[in-house]
């Protein structure tokens, strides 16, 4: 991967430059800016992506001024999904079925659209890698994350299950994706074996996360197991490690941060962007 070149054109941006931007609380340990840049210098595009650290509270005034202020939309991440759900004109089908919504696209006619784009963004991300899902899968965990990841699979015709530390949240999941089944946390060890796909879409793992050595026995697994983790710092989380030892396929979660991008980018400044190994190794860089 070393050997890869990284090297892209310098920023262009005029008056004319259509701008977009990330708003979240804190914004700062966001790699959508760096991923979204790069874009702009490669394809030679006149516009910038920024960083707009929003407090809660003023998430509605926030957006109406970017709207105001001629943006072209925004990128939506904590503690904010839940008001741009509520905030939006128009929600894609995406963000119905994910209940959140992690883009804005402020339209000509001035009516904002919210879109989901990570339950895709993973979908495309394990097709890219040569793993498309099929099947049965189990999701480990039952927030945001998990809704729109197991929408998106649903949607590809697999059977989808998950578990949570919580049942509580669980059960909520499952009302709100009709034919998702419930395992008990004590429980998915041992049927593992029942399953083609394993998705951690927690933060445990994650360097700076509550449980950052997560690492749950695979031994139940079938040998054509394929596991993914949406964690992407570090990028060989426990569970993966622990995986490939066991010689089973695996995804991290690089890729799927990396599609996710893909159609807000389109949206706001008109080029369909590629993820390529140029670009992984670009943003490998930065964590």
């Amino acid at each position: 991967m070393s050997s890869v070149k990284t090297d892209i054109p310098s920023a262009i941006l005029t008056g004319h430059g259509r701008i977009a931007g990330v708003i979240g609380w804190p914004v700062e340990h966001s790699r959508s800016p760096l991923l979204h840049n790069y874009w702009l210098r490669r394809y030679g595009i006149d516009g910038a992506y920024v960083p707009l650290p929003v407090q809660p509270g003023q998430f509605e005034l926030a957006v109406r001024g970017l709207q105001a202020a001629g943006f072209k939309g925004a990128n939506v991440t904590i503690p904010h999904k839940e008001a741009a759900y509520a905030l939006v004109d128009e929600l894609d089908h995406s963000a119905k079925r994910a209940g959140a919504v992690n883009t804005l696209i402020f339209e000509k006619n001035g009516r904002i659209r919210g879109v989901s784009t990570d339950g895709s963004g993973f979908v495309a991300s394990m097709k890219a890698a040569g793993h498309a899902p099929q099947g049965k899968a189990l999701l480990l965990g039952a927030g945001g994350a998990a809704r729109s990841v197991a929408a998106a699979l649903q949607d590809a015709g697999l059977h989808v299950a998950v578990t949570n530390r919580t049942e509580v949240r669980s059960e909520a999941l499952a009302q709100a994706l009709p034919g998702l089944e419930r395992v008990a946390w004590d429980e998915w060890e041992s049927r593992l074996g029942a399953y083609d796909l394993l998705v951690n879409t927690t933060s445990l793992g994650m360097e700076g996360g509550p449980d950052p050595l997560f690492c749950p026995s695979l031994a139940q697994a079938s040998s054509s197991l394929i596991v993914a983790d949406i964690v992407y710092v570090p990028l060989l989380t426990p569970l993966l490690a622990q995986a490939q030892k066991q010689g089973l396929k695996t995804a991290g979660g690089l890729g799927m941060l990396l599609h996710q991008a893909r159609l807000g980018f389109r949206e706001w400044f008109g080029q369909d962007p590629q993820v390529d190994e140029q670009l992984e190794a670009f943003v490998r860089q930065s964590l």
